[in-house]
């Protein structure tokens, strides 16, 4: 298991631009563990009424601030990799270094091919989500989904979210430990990509 805790320093380095996230920084974990491959909970359904379940356990710990970072992410490598390689399987979404989080988190860029059906969220650019070195993101959601995750434990809000000019529906979410939860990370992404593009993805195509 790799527990990463951040130094209390990262908490006040500067920030570019208003809009940038704080991102987790560092190597990806190479060590191995059991990878929780539970594998019981169903695909998620692409059914707009799709309720969060209430993610189990305690909710994780955050710097709560910015930089917005989880300070107990348990990576596991194998879970990771799959999270990645789904996550990069959306239409016309590019592997990109993230232009609003710190060095090391690999950003979810529409082309510009792609049409851009609510360009507000976007604050003129095309990075609708990306994922921390540690494995846990920050996506951009309709503000409603991202009030579900935070009420139902898969992440929380932005620290910003209150913010002029900041998106009201940024969510972290929490780093997936299982395959299961990879199901929900995947689920949010689509419906990030659905609401800001206006397609109707089905998560089950994501696999």
């Amino acid at each position: 298991m790799t527990v990463y805790n951040w130094p209390a320093a990262m908490r006040f380095l500067p920030f570019a631009a208003v809009l940038a996230l704080a991102s987790c920084s560092g190597s990806d974990a190479s060590t191995g563990t059991d990878p929780k491959m539970e594998t019981t909970t169903a695909p998620v359904s692409s059914d707009d009424s799709f309720v969060l379940p209430e993610r189990e356990g305690t909710r994780r710990q955050t710097t709560g601030n910015v930089p917005h970072i989880q300070l107990d992410a348990e990576l596991v490598p194998t879970v990771d990799a799959e999270l990645r390689r789904r996550a990069y399987l959306l239409p016309g979404v590019e592997n990109r270094e993230s232009v609003l989080s710190l060095p090391g988190a690999r950003g979810l860029w529409l082309s510009d091919g792609i049409e851009l059906v609510r360009p507000d969220v976007m604050a003129g650019n095309r990075e609708f989500a990306h994922i921390h070195p540690d494995g846990s993101l920050h996506v951009w959601l309709p503000v409603d989904r991202a009030l579900e995750v935070d009420r139902t434990k898969w992440g929380e809000l932005h620290p910003w979210v209150d913010r002029n000019g900041f998106w009201d529906g940024v969510a972290m979410v929490y780093t997936p430990e299982t395959l299961a939860e990879v199901e929900i990370t995947i689920r949010l992404l689509v419906d990030s990509y659905n609401f800001i593009t206006g397609a109707n993805l089905d998560p089950a195509e994501m696999s």
